[in-house]
């Protein structure tokens, strides 16, 4: 048997495996690991990807196998969480004591439906109790399960404490549904928009592909969403419409941000189906309610509540087929082979301490 720290002898037919394989056991004696990359013998059965042609055509990725409740699931979470901190801002702000016991309504009413719509997904109730077995504070998924039930709590609580504070007038009742108010406005912020970084952190390349500005675009939906619930529920106050009309103005951004990238991945938002939900969800919730509350803004209160409640009709649409859209073009999104053996751009490759870009 030859020594393998030996170097072969030029001239041979195998001279140059030999030398190779000489060179491989050299570098990782000395380096502890071996740098260069490895070639597939031809006729091997190792198994190969490219962009081309991917792996044996089959996707890498799995698609999401949520059901038809979870973009409903994200929608009513989504106005119930703004619904919670408008009704404490108009309490304690405002001075607007019907919007407040109304927000209030909107927030159980919705957390309700969340928490249905989310079990049902499951299957089973006690999926979603075994989901609460434990906090885990890097897992979106997770925070985003125990916010449910805080935010679930101290919602109903305080609807309990409004409708008992009818009856009973009571100074200590009061406190216990203002503080519960207060709880479920803290919850009900991060639950507003945590189902856009629930998507975000996932390896599906859109959604990862908007992870900074998913968020954004839910909590201002869900913002938008509330508002025009409480317009339809027949609310006037000016605030309102101010909100709605922030709300629709940052959807409006959002939608031509994603009209003038260029960047492949973000193609399911465009093409298709999915693009045709995008962008009509898009229309809905931004340039349309825009239009309409900068119009009611200086038109007579008659013909002003009527371009509010076209506003508002429009955004509540709007933002359903927002969650819609967003939930079908990840499933593309997750089809398409390529994305996932593309190269990541230059600034998007991870640093490592003590390399350069």
């Amino acid at each position: 048997m030859s020594d393998p720290q030996q170097r072969p002898t030029p001239g041979g037919a195998d001279w140059a495996r030999e030398s190779r394989l000489f060179e491989i056991r050299r570098e990782a004696e000395e380096k502890g690991r071996v740098e260069a990359l490895g070639i597939r013998p031809a006729g091997a059965p190792f198994p190969m990807a490219s962009p081309e042609s991917g792996y044996y055509g089959v996707p890498l990725l799995k698609a999401p196998p949520w059901t038809w409740q979870i973009p409903p699931y994200f929608f009513a979470g989504g106005a119930a969480g703004s619904a919670a901190v408008i009704g404490l801002v108009a309490r304690w702000i405002g001075g607007d004591r019907e919007l407040a016991r109304d927000c209030r309504y909107l927030a159980a009413a919705g957390t309700a439906a969340s928490g249905a719509l989310l079990i049902s997904d499951l299957g089973r109730p006690g999926r979603f109790l075994a989901m609460m077995r434990v906090f885990k504070r890097q897992s979106p998924m997770s925070v985003g399960a125990w916010t449910l039930a805080v935010f679930g709590t101290a919602s109903a609580a305080a609807v309990l404490a409004e409708r008992l504070n009818q009856r009973l007038n009571s100074r200590w009742i009061r406190i216990g549904g203002d503080s519960a108010e207060m709880i479920s406005a803290l919850a009900g912020l991060p639950f507003s928009n945590y189902t856009g970084v629930l998507i975000g952190a996932s390896v599906i390349p859109l959604w990862n592909e908007n992870v900074e500005t998913l968020p954004i675009h839910f909590g201002m939906s869900g913002l938008n969403s509330a508002v025009s619930i409480l317009e339809l529920m027949g609310h006037r106050n000016p605030a309102l419409n101010t909100l709605g009309m922030g709300a629709s103005a940052i959807e409006t951004l959002e939608g031509f941000g994603i009209e003038i990238s260029k960047k492949p991945v973000m193609e399911p938002l465009k093409r298709g189906r999915s693009g045709v939900i995008t962008r009509l969800g898009g229309v809905l919730s931004g340039p349309v309610p825009l239009v309409l509350r900068v119009a009611a803004a200086f038109a007579g209160r008659r013909r002003a509540r009527q371009l509010r409640k076209l506003a508002a009709a429009s955004s509540v649409a709007g933002s359903m087929l927002t969650r819609v859209a967003w939930i079908h073009a990840g499933k593309v999104s997750a089809r398409d082979w390529r994305l996932p053996l593309e190269p990541p751009p230059r600034d998007r490759t991870t640093k490592f301490p003590g390399t350069t870009a």
